[in-house]
């Protein structure tokens, strides 16, 4: 028997020993590209697979033979980091929830729990578990979750600390305040009953506007594909590495599952009306769970690529792929948000509605800014539209190798072969207005940010703190006209709440009617009509126009409004009074309307 045992245990190991070869060759694989890694997944996947089950198999053999609790816990989180990077290249939600399985179980079992609290490399193995387990739960909204391991994890750095005085545990305390700070921003953990950013078809699909946009039908019609998010400001708030921007992006562009796994909290397992007690060497994971927690009549979200403080070469690079790699009659759309200048904070040209005090440098920023958009715009209405224009303004990414790391619109010139959807959130967005009509090949869709953002409260407009105005107009409109006129969601009521959000869906699906009607849609919105996430981001962007238009002093409209060119129809204007009433009923049931300068008032 004693033969026997050493044989199980070497096989165990041997086994141990291939699947985690097999995982430092994936591990680092970009996770952009539909072919990247698709054949190394599938070995390394089948690997562990193959270890998990014979740990399973062989469960009291290798118990006797030393086998630690925490080493089930590694093998189980190995296989929830699969899962996570498979969701992270594909952006399949199937992925991502085996991921959230695999990881809670670990946390239910306690696998980590009564190891050897000496031995400095488990705890730092239970720590990377607790920062894994946070990421794939904050990106699933299981913000109870979150709230349970924030506080485990706090308590583990503590313990750390406390057992290991030598060692220097910094960066897992920067970790637990990253998290904290996300959670103290991020709507979701802020505001009760808060309507999902992701395409909800209860609150999104539009019952009145939906047999229009099943009968619209353009010259080309585009799928929307894949997506590259990219958020960079200093010190911006950020969990790992996924910003608040690019979170609140990567949400809206993915589907909601219309079951109950998001509304409901995780039931304690149990067996015959009894709770299971996981404390001992049991290693059951239910593999077929996370079927009961996917939604499979929805179609698939597009691929996103989220890259965090890229270099030019780098996120060139990811764009030249993707671009390469699409399949015909498709779309990709393209997210940058950045300052437009190295150290720019925007608050620093927030605007109010009470009037238009600024300091002299503001005012000359301002002035200059203003100078420039209007010579850009001038030269570009002449068909003047030389080389410099695309090298004049840019997005500012930070350093790198020691030098600025700059994009440039002429940098984005040679994609346009390619279909585009553009969406540039900066202070020189508008500078990206070049691109229209400078494209190689297929006109690009263009959302251009305001050039500073504008509130009721200037200390709202600090990107640092609360993201950017822009982005959170484009994925959650309702909460962001509430941020912009200081109006507290948190403490309202459900009710109240649903009343608000049916005001504006009852006016998106007007707006989306008009589209579909309107015969002066420019054939780039039309190609992309009939996509949800293109058209909802569409009449957002509507909305978000017309609510600035209606809140900045007239004085100072060029800086505060978003552009998009080519330009959308006149009907949809925000002084058109289909736009423009929704905007008013708006203000008047959240009690505001004071804030705002409208046609009639």
């Amino acid at each position: 028997m004693a033969e026997d045992d050493d044989v199980v245990s070497k096989t165990f190991r041997a086994l141990v020993e291939s699947a985690d070869r097999k995982f430092a060759r994936v591990r680092d694989f970009p996770s952009y590209g539909r072919a990247q890694g698709q054949h190394y997944f599938q070995k390394v996947f089948k690997a562990y697979m193959r270890l998990w089950k014979y740990q399973q198999e062989h469960r009291t053999e290798l118990v006797k033979a030393g086998l630690n609790r925490w080493e089930i816990g590694e093998i189980a989180g190995r296989i929830g980091q699969l899962y996570f990077g498979q969701y992270m290249r594909t952006s399949e939600a199937r992925f991502l929830v085996e991921a959230y399985v695999f990881y809670e179980a670990i946390l239910k079992r306690r696998y980590f729990e009564g190891c050897n609290m000496k031995d400095l490399g488990v705890r730092f193995k239970e720590l990377r578990f607790y920062a894994r387990f946070l990421l794939v739960s904050l990106i699933l909204n299981r913000t109870e979750t979150v709230k349970l391991v924030v506080e485990k994890l706090k308590a583990l750095v503590d313990d750390c600390k406390a057992n290991f005085r030598e060692t220097n545990f910094r960066e897992w305390k920067l970790v637990v305040q990253e998290i904290v700070r996300f959670m103290n921003v991020d709507t979701t953990f802020t505001i009760t009953n808060a309507r999902p950013f992701r395409y909800c078809a209860m609150f999104d699909c539009n019952p009145n506007s939906l047999p229009y946009v099943a009968r619209f039908h353009a010259k080309k019609v585009l799928k929307f594909r894949d997506a590259i998010l990219m958020s960079y400001h200093r010190n911006e708030v950020k969990f790992a590495e996924l910003t608040l921007d690019a979170y609140r992006m990567l949400q809206c562009l993915e589907w909601e599952p219309s079951g109950s796994f998001y509304q409901k909290h995780p039931a304690e397992p149990k067996e015959n009306g009894v709770a299971v007690d996981y404390s001992g060497a049991s290693g059951v994971i239910d593999m077929n769970l996370a079927a009961d927690m996917t939604d499979p009549t929805l179609p698939p979200n597009p691929r996103k690529a989220i890259l965090y403080h890229p270099s030019v070469t780098h996120l060139v690079a990811v764009m030249a792929t993707i671009c390469e790699e699409l399949p015909p009659e498709s779309i990709v759309l393209v997210y940058l948000s950045a300052a437009g200048k190295p150290g720019h904070i925007n608050a620093s040209q927030v605007e109010t509605s009470v009037g238009s005090r600024r300091t002299t440098k503001t005012k000359l920023t301002s002035h200059n800014s203003l100078d420039h958009n209007s010579s850009a715009s001038e030269s570009h209405i002449n068909g003047k539209k030389g080389s410099n224009n695309h090298y004049d303004d840019y997005l500012w990414l930070g350093k790198a190798n020691g030098d600025s790391n700059n994009i440039y619109p002429g940098d984005i010139i040679p994609f346009t072969r390619r279909p585009l959807f553009l969406i540039i959130d900066s202070d020189s967005s508008h500078a990206f207005k070049v691109l229209h009509g400078a494209e190689r090949g297929e006109k690009a869709a263009l959302l251009l940010s305001p050039l500073r953002p504008m509130f009721k409260d200037p200390s709202s407009a600090d990107i640092i703190q609360n993201g950017s105005q822009f982005t959170f107009f484009l994925t959650a409109p309702l909460q962001a006209f509430c941020q912009m006129v200081g109006f507290s969601l948190s403490d309202s009521d459900v009710d109240f709440l649903n009343s608000a959000a049916n005001i504006l869906s009852t006016a998106f699906s007007k707006w989306e009617v008009i589209l579909c009607k309107s015969p002066s849609l420019d054939l780039v919105w039309a190609q992309v009509l009939s996509d949800p996430f293109l058209r909802r981001l569409i009449v957002r962007f509507i909305f978000c126009r017309a609510v600035l238009s209606a809140f900045c002093p007239p004085e100072e409209i060029d800086q505060c409004l978003p552009v998009c060119l080519p330009q959308l129809p006149n009907s949809l204007s925000p002084k058109s009074d289909v736009v423009q009433s929704s905007v008013c009923q708006l203000a008047e049931h959240l009690k505001v309307a004071e804030c705002f300068h409208f046609n009639n008032t």
